[in-house]
């Protein structure tokens, strides 16, 4: 990785205000008050931004779309982390998700509103500048869903776009948008079990190892299925590999496959081997899941947990 192309730059094309709030009781139907509320700027791809630079990694870009007093609150969130802001300046407010976490058992429940929709002509001036910055860039992360107006095959069109331009790129998504995106073979993906399922349906037999040989045979060279508490299967240079996370008591899990981005990321632009890129990933999730806010990692907090990664060749 030369400094001219030290460059990460993560899309975050339907951004948001990640609001996270801790209430002793949480009831469906009644009045819940929170103890303490957490905003920060949020999207999947400004969560793997953020955990980037927590880790280390100076030179990080955001870009995707913003709208709104929100998208204005994004930008200057995302200045203040010290990451470098290029986002698409578009009509509406770009929109919030909100997580409740029930202080009586830690769980946690999601509301996440759809986002504004973009129009063409906004989709036609993103792909100019993510053009302009895959130039500059050694890798470039796509992250979360599609905004409303974008066609399914959009991350497709975006991946030939930044691979043209001389960058690497990675996709984290799901539905029609990881199903139309795979098509256009990026180099890393991070399906879920069921995402796996979606994107091979006549497989039917729910087996990720088999889910992940089959997409590594379509051409995707690096396929990481997370499992939540059970760490993650991933596949690599034809070989399958079982990562193994210590167990811990999470505070607030949003954001940990994000983090697990990041920290793969990390290590994939210095050319670290696949088990080490792993091990560095595996931490910063678990990491991420004992940090109240979305999206972060402490740094020694990251270090200490590496020691408890394993990383094994699944045997054929």
């Amino acid at each position: 990785m030369t400094k001219a192309k030290a460059t990460i730059t993560t899309v975050t094309l339907n951004a948001a205000i990640d609001k996270t709030y801790y209430v002793p009781v949480f009831d469906k139907g009644k009045v819940s008050r929170a103890e303490k509320v957490l905003a920060t700027a949020g999207g999947k791809g400004l969560n793997v931004a953020r955990v980037l630079k927590q880790l280390g990694h100076e030179e990080v870009t955001a870009t995707g779309f913003a709208g709104g007093y929100n998208g204005q609150f994004i930008t200057s969130r995302v200045k203040e982390a010290g990451i470098r802001s290029e986002f698409v300046e578009i009509p509406g407010e770009s929109r919030l998700c909100l997580n409740f976490i029930d202080g009586r058992d830690g769980s946690s429940t999601e509301v996440l509103e759809p986002g504004p929709v973009v129009g063409e002509a906004h989709v036609e001036a993103f792909k100019q500048r993510l053009r302009k910055l895959s130039e500059q860039s050694a890798l470039v992360v796509f992250s979360g869903s599609l905004p409303g107006g974008a066609a399914p095959e959009l991350y497709a069109e975006l991946i030939a776009l930044a691979r043209a331009a001389g960058a690497d790129v990675f996709l984290d998504s799901s539905g029609a948008a990881l199903v139309r995106g795979v098509e256009a073979g990026p180099s890393f993906i991070k399906p879920n079990e069921d995402e796996i399922v979606s994107l091979l349906p006549e497989a039917g037999n729910g087996d990720v190892r088999e889910g992940i040989r089959r997409l590594m045979a379509q051409g995707i060279p690096v396929v990481a299925a997370t499992l939540g508490a059970d760490g993650a299967i991933a596949g690599a240079g034809g070989r399958i590999y079982r990562v193994r996370i210590p167990r811990i008591e999470p505070v607030n899990t949003v954001g940990s496959g994000d983090s697990f981005v990041a920290g793969y990321a990390y290590g994939h632009v210095r050319g670290w081997p696949v088990e080490q890129c792993l091990r560095y990933a595996a931490a910063a999730g678990s990491a991420n899941a004992l940090s109240e806010t979305t999206g972060d990692v402490d740094p020694a907090l990251h270090r200490k947990l590496l020691d408890d990664i394993a990383v094994e060749a699944w045997p054929d």
